[in-house]
């Protein structure tokens, strides 16, 4: 240790005397709760604030004190003293507690803490020695264990509540020998280990380990040699030290330690922050020296000459020493920039770094003597050693500080390994891939290539930019690695990307979608299926089978078979890959369909075919498609052929293109029909966009079947008119102007307009249509004269016999009519008869029973004007009416009331008029019943109104 380098890492704080009201000589010291406790020979204990200044002092025990101890968790002082008995007696050696925080009053200048216990160190079993070592353990409040060595070799333990006087005493014993000097306890330190508490003890002779943990101590001795001065200390991790002569000694639980050897008598040792402090007389010097060492990077921390040094504490973060002349000096640690510093202006980097590491500095600091490393050997042109630091500063230092120094081609290794670790810590952005990989590219470093991309980590573990890493790699034509890298990370369209547009291995892209699971392969074919269409349509609709129905294999399904069915990709996801592909799109969809019955994108599909199934021509060409045919075969070899050829292959191109197209109107006819089921009221297609497809493609079949399905039979029938179908028009209008079986009449009305207007002689048909048109009563006959009026082809001889039938029946119900006038005339007139007949003149009632009990009629009895008589007995309560007529007056009234209501609905009036075959009869109907004769104007109009109708009633 005398070759170790020397620094001054701590520097005075300040020095001075202890306090002039300190008068006898300082025996033993502790510290603690932010101040420092003095004992003294006079037996005051003196306690003294920051920088040294006096508190206050009492009178701890009448002779002296021999040891104290501050207490930790508690703010108690243990003291161990003389106090003087009777003259005759020797002082007896007693153990005082005192609470710091509790004060009692001593006089009236004076005040002490109050003294909670004192207790006898010796008693009868435990017999009196002299005192060489003290030391005070606090385990869980409020119990203590306080340990007494003495020169005998005992060890004397007091544990418990002590203030409580709730304790138990033991003894321990190290040594008996005759000699005392040879069995003394020259020093005590405690090892606590969680619920391991164990006592070191230390004798001239042996070094010992007590286990205070069991029921009873037991005892090992760890070394033959031991100390005999107290010097002894022990450190923050439970090592206990002693100092001897020849060297310092660490000694563990199972037996000595390290030590450090150097030449003087210890006469203090202490712990403070990882530094080993030592006062020591220096054999080469013959003056005491205090000593600060650094032991994990073997250096003096800091070096002082001093005089005899009486006590040695620390508190405040400063080493305190007091001298045998009472002077004080408080040393103090440097900050770890002053530190750094002082090493980098000697260029002590790595005395810097070992320093960091040791203090447990944070990382960024760490990081930061680091760099200044790197770049005082960068500076030298030790690039690889350079390098070396700047590799550890990786997290904290910005990784383009580093590569900036690098970039030279001459470089080009250190930084490739860099960017190695710099990935290996995860800690690489897209750029810094890039750049790695485009050093493994220049360098031709394949093997290093090779162990980057393809190491054996598991699906993303990848310490790098993935899509940047198979961007370069592309770019460099390393197309296996690029793949590589994809594949790992799962990254499906960058493998396909490379596989088609790159290599153009169609078939094993095809294997690879297959081996994805169900959602991945959906994904890829979307992107890609363009590419596969092109050149592998068979195989591509394949796949999508697969995807698109329960062909999948088990493993791929991940789940049940009801939810799995609800995973599958629908069809029309995939429609935009068959843009330039008809062909393989309808065979596509005819698989689906065929194998899929209740898709739940049926709508769409059925929409989708018929669009193919109508359309004139299914061919798009394009450069992609003129070497493949409709089954997918590549026709690039028949070239040659095909243009010497060429006219024939057009001919029978026409051929199969005009069969072609009947056949796939045939399928299209077949689905309106299939996917429009007559329990269904809408199909399952779109049929408006089903009538404008027709429409667009003049495909009549379809158009007649949708517009009759829709019933919209006045469409139908245009149709026929159209063409000049008119045996199809009449059958048309036989089967659809049948009112009993839903059809429309007024279609015969419609095909007379058309016949009126055609110009052409068409007497036959007219004849026909008038039939109907008289049988079912549809038109009056002069809108029939007038429509064909228009026709100069027609002559009267083809609507006579119509018109001499019409103008009898017409006869006929004129008579009728003229018969039933003079019937209501004749009626109306007998009841104004009657009517007057009650107003003036009196009844006469000569009825002689009673027309309810058929019994002689008696008083009381009621005579209503109809002409009944009942006894009052027989009618009840009800004296008002006649039970014979009331019925009938009832019903009268009913009809009366549900025609003021009809009046009040004008909507079902306009229905019934619009229903009619004859709306003027309806009016007149509606006119004759007074339903719609009377007016009102006003509220006055409304009350005479209103007394009218009663009067009317009456």
């Amino acid at each position: 240790m005398y070759q170790w380098r020397k620094f001054e890492f701590f520097e005075e704080k300040f020095s001075g005397k202890v306090p002039d009201e300190i008068t006898g000589k300082i025996q033993c010291c502790s510290s603690g709760k932010g101040r420092i406790v003095l004992g003294c020979d006079d037996g005051t204990a003196s306690l003294l604030d920051r920088g040294l200044k006096f508190n206050y002092g009492f009178q701890a025990h009448s002779s002296s004190v021999l040891f104290l101890q501050q207490l930790k968790q508690r703010n108690f002082l243990v003291t161990v003293g003389e106090d003087e008995q009777m003259a005759s007696q020797p002082p007896a050696v007693c153990l005082k507690i005192f609470d710091l925080d509790k004060m009692e009053p001593e006089g009236t200048s004076t005040s002490s803490p109050d003294c909670i216990q004192i207790l006898r160190i010796f008693t009868n079993q435990f017999p009196e020695a002299k005192i060489t070592s003290f030391l005070v353990l606090e385990e869980a409040p409020p119990l203590l264990l306080i340990v007494i060595g003495l020169e005998n070799g005992s060890i004397y333990c007091i544990q418990g509540d002590i203030a409580r006087e709730r304790i138990k005493r033991f003894k321990l014993q190290v040594d008996n020998h005759l000699d005392k000097s040879q069995s003394s306890i020259t020093g005590l330190g405690f090892r606590v280990d969680g619920q391991v508490l164990q006592l070191f003890a230390v004798t001239p002779n042996t070094v010992n380990l007590f286990n205070m943990h069991t029921q009873a101590p037991t005892r090992q001795t760890l070394d033959q040699i031991g100390s005999s001065v107290t010097s002894v200390a022990m450190t923050d991790r439970s090592e206990f030290i002693i100092g001897r002569p020849e060297a310092i000694y660490f000694y563990e639980v199972d037996g000595r330690g390290p030590c450090w050897a150097f030449e003087g008598e210890k006469k203090f040792l202490g712990w403070f922050r990882g530094y080993l402090l030592c006062v020591f007389a220096d054999q080469r010097t013959g003056k005491n020296t205090f000593n600060v060492y650094d032991l994990k990077n073997r250096l003096i921390a800091h070096s002082v000459v001093v005089n005899e040094v009486s006590q040695m504490l620390c508190e405040w973060g400063n080493i305190i020493l007091i001298l045998e002349d009472k002077s004080t000096l408080c040393i103090g640690e440097k900050d770890m920039e002053s530190k750094l510093d002082m090493l980098f202006k000697k260029n002590l980097y790595t005395v810097a770094i070992n320093l960091v590491q040791s203090q447990q500095a944070d990382a960024a600091a760490t990081a930061e003597v680091l760099r200044k490393y790197g770049d005082h050997l960068y500076s030298k042109q030790d690039f690889d050693e350079a390098m070396a630091q700047y590799i550890h500063t990786i997290g904290h230092l910005e990784p383009s500080y580093v590569i900036q120094k690098f970039l030279d081609a001459q470089r080009i290794h250190n930084l490739t390994n860099y960017l190695e670790k710099l990935h290996e810590k995860g800690l690489a952005s897209k750029d810094h891939t890039t750049l790695l990989l485009n050093c493994y590219t220049k360098l031709k470093a394949v093997e290093k290539l090779n162990e980057f991309i393809k190491s054996e980590d598991g699906v993303g573990e990848q310490k790098f930019d993935v899509e940047t890493a198979i961007r370069v790699c592309r770019a460099a034509n390393y197309h296996e690695h690029a793949m590589s890298v994809a594949k790992k990370a799962g990254r499906h369209e960058w493998y396909l990307k490379i596989l088609l547009e790159d290599l153009g291995r169609y078939e094993e892209a095809l294997q690879y979608i297959s081996s994805l699971e169900l959602s991945q392969a959906g994904v890829t074919v979307k992107e890609y299926g363009k590419i596969l269409i092109e050149h592998k349509p068979a195989e591509t609709v394949d796949i999508l089978m697969r995807l698109c129905t329960e062909e999948s294999e088990p493993l791929k399904k991940g789940s049940s078979s009801g939810a799995f069915i609800s995973m599958l990709p629908s069809p029309i996801d995939f429609l935009n890959i068959f843009v330039h592909y008809p062909h393989a799109l309808l065979e596509f969809l005819e698989k689906y369909t065929s194998k899929v019955k209740d898709s739940s994108a049926q709508v769409e599909i059925h929409n989708t075919l018929l669009e193919l199934y109508l359309s004139h021509d299914l061919d798009f060409p394009t450069i992609s498609q003129s070497n493949i045919d409709e089954s997918g075969n590549d026709l690039g070899h028949k070239s040659s052929k095909a243009v010497s050829n060429g006219k024939a292959i057009s001919d029978n191109k026409d051929v199969n293109d005009e069969k072609g197209r009947q056949e796939r109107r045939q399928k299209g006819l077949t689905l309106l029909k299939s996917a429009w089921p007559s329990e269904l009221e809408q199909p399952l297609y779109d049929v408006d966009l089903a009538v404008i497809l027709c429409e667009m493609n003049d495909f009549k079949e379809g158009l007649l079947f949708l517009y009759e399905k829709m019933k919209l039979y006045k469409e139908v029938i245009a149709c026929y008119m159209q063409v000049h179908d008119h045996e199809g028009l009449i059958a048309c209008c036989k089967r659809l102007g049948d009112l009993g079986k839903g059809g429309d009449p007024s279609l015969w009305a419609d095909l007379l307009k058309y016949f009126g207007e055609l110009g052409e002689d068409c007497s036959k048909e007219v004849k026909e249509i008038l039939t109907y048109i008289e049988r079912d009563d549809i038109l009056p006959p002069i809108v029939v004269l007038q429509t064909l009026a228009k026709n100069p082809c027609l002559t009267l001889s083809v609507i006579k016999d119509y018109i001499a039938r019409k103008l009898e029946h017409e006869s006929q119900l004129i008579e009728e009519d003229r018969r039933a006038t003079e019937k209501y005339q004749e009626e109306s007139a007998t009841m104004r008869k009657e009517i007057q007949d009650l107003r003036t003149n009196a009844r006469i009632f000569q009825l002689s029973k009673c027309t309810a009990c058929t019994f002689t009629l008696d008083l009381p009895a009621v005579h209503f004007m109809c002409m009944h008589s009942f006894h009052q007995r027989c009618l009840g309560d009800n004296e008002k009416e006649c039970p014979e007529c009331a019925p009938e007056y009832r019903a009268v009234l009913e009809t009366k009331r549900s025609l003021e209501q009809s009046s009040k609905n004008p909507d079902q009036f306009f229905q019934q008029v619009k229903s009619s075959k004859d709306g003027f009869s309806v009016i007149a109907d509606y006119f004759g019943k007074g339903i719609i004769s009377k007016t009102s104007n006003g509220p006055s109009e409304a009350i005479r109104s209103n007394s009218a109708s009663s009067s009317n009633d009456f």
